[in-house]
């Protein structure tokens, strides 16, 4: 079973060679059906991973994390609605345009700070503090995932409130209410944030 930690990096990976080959591209002027090639898949990956990673792994981090795991889902849902806008803005324009480039510069941008940050802290956290057959688990739940829904077959991709994500993930995980009526994990004081 692979670990969805490692299925997580793999993507990263394949993001970071998917964007260099654009680079090499701008720099030899390709023509749009050359660039179409490269950015199609990337930006339908882009988009079901965030999906993925918002389904299967955020809510696993709230549930194992113990290094800030709800200001690290905050912060990644943000990224993900980021790197949306930077694949939309860049669909709005003839592929190859100075519009679309600004667009896939966009989402770049957003993903390399994402990719930064969860591979120095969300991800270490969880493979920490996650027993490795949970880590397998998701990992399946991971593959299967991104396979049912390649080119985002069937997906509403769209950006997520993270303060109501964190929330809405909250409730689902919390334990039965005890006599005090406190149903908190603990974040209770992200609600009210801007």
């Amino acid at each position: 079973m692979p670990d969805i930690t490692d299925l997580i990096l793999d993507d990263h990976e394949w993001f970071r060679r998917r964007f260099a080959e654009l680079d090499h591209q701008r720099v030899a002027e390709a023509d749009p059906t050359t660039l179409r090639e490269i950015w199609r898949p990337l930006a339908d990956l882009l988009d079901v991973h965030a999906e993925a990673e918002e389904r299967i792994f955020y809510p696993a981090l709230l549930r194992s994390g113990e290094n800030d795991p709800q200001e690290e889902t905050l912060d990644a849902i943000g990224d993900h609605n980021d790197i949306r806008d930077g694949v939309r803005q860049a669909d709005r324009y003839p592929v190859g345009s100075a519009g679309w480039w600004e667009g896939v510069d966009a989402a770049r941008a957003a993903n390399d700070e994402h990719m930064g940050e969860e591979e120095n802290e969300g991800l270490p956290d969880f493979r920490l503090h996650a027993p490795s057959g949970l880590r397998d688990a998701l990992g399946a739940r991971f593959t299967e995932f991104t396979q049912r829904h390649a080119g985002t077959r069937g997906l509403d991709v769209v950006d997520k409130d993270p303060h109501q994500y964190v929330d809405d993930i909250e409730r689902e995980i919390a334990p039965p209410s005890d006599s005090s009526g406190d149903v908190s994990l603990g974040i209770g004081s992200l609600k009210g944030r801007p």
